[in-house]
């Protein structure tokens, strides 16, 4: 499988679950990524959240997506980055307009919080994979 297999998928199936750390205990949350591309997987949140607050203390992730039917789903490990670059920040509220419904209109919004899963590894999986994960070939990144 290449990069770019899972690139497509995320970028079709951009509901999606991410689990933080907080601490011993796992949190999990159905986001929306914003993107991906070949340098990772992007996303937006408020900077108040308890979800940033857990990736500052432990940037590890796993991130969960699945098609509709669920017939296919990609599990992605990794860790995240958050994006301070101005122009990828402005870019963000200008494809994801709601976030202005929060009073972030600006780049420079200290609770715009931008992040991307930026090295990790991924893996495909079906029904027909059961009882064989640890065989399932993944791709890093």
């Amino acid at each position: 499988m290449s990069l770019k297999e899972y690139v497509d998928f995320a970028n079709a199936n951009k509901a999606c679950y991410l689990a933080t750390v907080d601490g011993d205990q796992p949190r999990v949350r159905c986001l929306g990524m914003w993107y991906a591309d070949e340098t990772g997987s992007y996303f937006q949140a408020q900077s108040v959240k308890a979800m940033c607050r857990q990736l500052q203390k432990n940037p590890n992730v796993e991130v969960y997506f699945n098609t509709k039917d669920f017939s296919k789903v990609m599990r992605v490990s990794g860790k995240v980055r958050f994006i301070e670059d101005l122009e990828v920040r402005a870019r963000c509220i200008n494809e994801r307009p709601f976030v202005k419904n929060f009073g972030i209109t600006e780049p420079d919004n200290p609770l715009l919080a931008v992040f991307k899963i930026y090295t990790g590894e991924a893996y495909f999986w079906t029904m027909a994979d059961s009882m064989k994960e640890d065989k399932i070939p993944r791709v890093k990144f």
